[in-house]
Formats: C-alpha cells, sequence, structure tokens
C-alpha cells in the first residue's frame, strides 16, 4: 500500500486534490501534515511514499514553500499533476435556518474571496477569520447551530455538515495546480510535462539565450517562474515547466545542453499532464 501525505487538518482542499489524484487508481493510506515542509521532508526521508503538495493559483501565484523545498532542500521529483477548481460553499450544521446564523468563519481567503455573497446575504453577521477552512468547519460541527462556514464540500462530508449554499466565490476563474512528489517521476505517456530549475550566469543576455534553447528545438514552455537563489541578493533561480517528456529526443537534447549552460540546474521530473489542466491554477 502506497503511504501519501497531504496538508491537512482533514477536510481541506488538499485532500479533495488527493481524492482526484487516488481515484486514478492504486491502494493509498493517506495521512495529514500540519505544513508544507513537513509533507515534504516525510517523503525524503521514507516516512512517506509520496506527497501531494500545491504548487501554484491562478490568483494567488506560486506557493514559495513548495518551489524553495524542491529546489534546495531534497532529491525528490514530480510524478503527477492535479488540478482542482477552488469551489467555495456555505456550510451549516443539518437543519439550520439561515436566518438564524449570526457567525461566518472560514480561513482569510475564502472570506475575501467570497465577499460579495456575504455582503448581499449576511450583512449583519460577525465574519470571523480562523487558521484554516477545515477548522471553521469544525468549530461550525461542534457549534450551537448559529454558525456557519465556508469552505470545500468534502469539508461538509467530514464533518458532517451540509452544504447551505454553493459556488459562492465572487469569481470561477480559482484554481490550484498540486504536484505529487517521490523518489522517482513518471514513465512517458505522450501526453506529458517536464519541469526544471536552474540559475543563469551573472551576464547580460543570460536568460535570453537559455530560452532561446527551448526556441531552437521547437519546445512549448508552459510557465516561467522566478524565486531569490538565497546565496546572494539580486540573484534569481528559475521554475520552467515545457510540454513534453525526458525521454522525447529533441526534451533531453535541449535538457543537455541547458545543463551545460547554466550555473545550477536540477531536473524536477516529467509527469503526465492533468487532464483537466487547461483549466489553470490552494
Amino acid at each position: 500500500m502506497t503511504k501519501i501525505g497531504f496538508l491537512g487538518p482533514k477536510g481541506t482542499f488538499s485532500q479533495e486534490a488527493m481524492e482526484e489524484y487516488i481515484r486514478q487508481g492504486g491502494c493509498f493510506s493517506p495521512a495529514d501534515y500540519n505544513t508544507i515542509p513537513d509533507i515534504i521532508i516525510a517523503v525524503d526521508s521514507g516516512e512517506m511514499d509520496e506527497a501531494i503538495v500545491p504548487i501554484e493559483n491562478s490568483l494567488e501565484g506560486a506557493v514559495n514553500a513548495t518551489m524553495d523545498m524542491l529546489a534546495f532542500d531534497v532529491g525528490l521529483f514530480i510524478k503527477a499533476e492535479v488540478v482542482i477548481p477552488v469551489r467555495q460553499n456555505l456550510l451549516v450544521k443539518k437543519g439550520t435556518n439561515l436566518a438564524d446564523i449570526t457567525q461566518i468563519l472560514s480561513h482569510s481567503q475564502p472570506l475575501g474571496q467570497c465577499r460579495k455573497y456575504l455582503n448581499a446575504n449576511f450583512p449583519d453577521a460577525c465574519v470571523r477569520t480562523v487558521y484554516s477552512t477545515a477548522g471553521a468547519a469544525e468549530e461550525v460541527a461542534n457549534g450551537s447551530g448559529r454558525m456557519a462556514a465556508i469552505g470545500s464540500i468534502t469539508a461538509a462530508r467530514v464533518y458532517g455538515l451540509e452544504a447551505a449554499a454553493t459556488n459562492i466565490q465572487d469569481e470561477d476563474s480559482n484554481f490550484t495546480r498540486f504536484v505529487v512528489v517521490s523518489k522517482s517521476d513518471a514513465q512517458r505517456t505522450g501526453r506529458d510535462k517536464t519541469s526544471v530549475v536552474f540559475s543563469t550566469e551573472d551576464k547580460p543576455g543570460s536568460l535570453y539565450r537559455i530560452l532561446d534553447i527551448f526556441n531552437l528545438w521547437d519546445i512549448n514552455m508552459e510557465r516561467i517562474e522566478s524565486r531569490p537563489a538565497k546565496n546572494q541578493l539580486g540573484k534569481y533561480i528559475f521554475f520552467v515547466d515545457i510540454e513534453g517528456h525526458r525521454d522525447d529526443p529533441d526534451i533531453r537534447d535541449a535538457l543537455t545542453m541547458i545543463k551545460r549552460k547554466t550555473s545550477f540546474y536540477k531536473f524536477l521530473g516529467s509527469y503526465p499532464k492533468h487532464v483537466n489542466a487547461g483549466a489553470g491554477g490552494v
């Protein structure tokens, strides 16, 4: 049985992404962890076989804790990705009358994402920020019935609540991309993505010359993100996702050339694209 870690507590969108991943097949034993570094270190140490962690959000951008851990702290690979829509819901105890709700609880991000809905439907309610959507759901489940939480359908299921209103977020373009990390990446499927991270020499045009290698081999670059290199002010590393697998001849040749021309290079994995990844986007 494959041991897989996810960002807890139970009822988070990370659990939802994990459930989407394990529906693809296999036998898994899940465990929740408090922080992203905790999850990734658990895989690196052998405590877990795999972990699913958020890496980017369509509204908030990169998840820096994940990117920095993969670049600097561990020798793990990305073996899969999962993209899920972030859909917020009003969660209440079963039988609750919405007119009786006086408090609404959630993490600060969902509260901000549902501001229009809350102003229109609960203008007099006390809106209270808690540490997570799952924590809000748990507090509502243990409360008096005059509270509501904003969170996922997974949280409703875990804590025995019902969704009094669904898809209450102000925008429908909120997606989070998760990656599954392991000590090995995936075999070629023909519908793959490859991730690398590198740093260039401190010379004019260095980044352009590296990116031009992808152009020379006619390789589609799907994403580029920069992060501080942490060893020198003004020095950066670049995360790049490209279309294709490490075993594709053009990808192999291009990555060989990039490795020779960079001051720091790390291969992060080749893995199947998520089926709905075109939607984009913790």
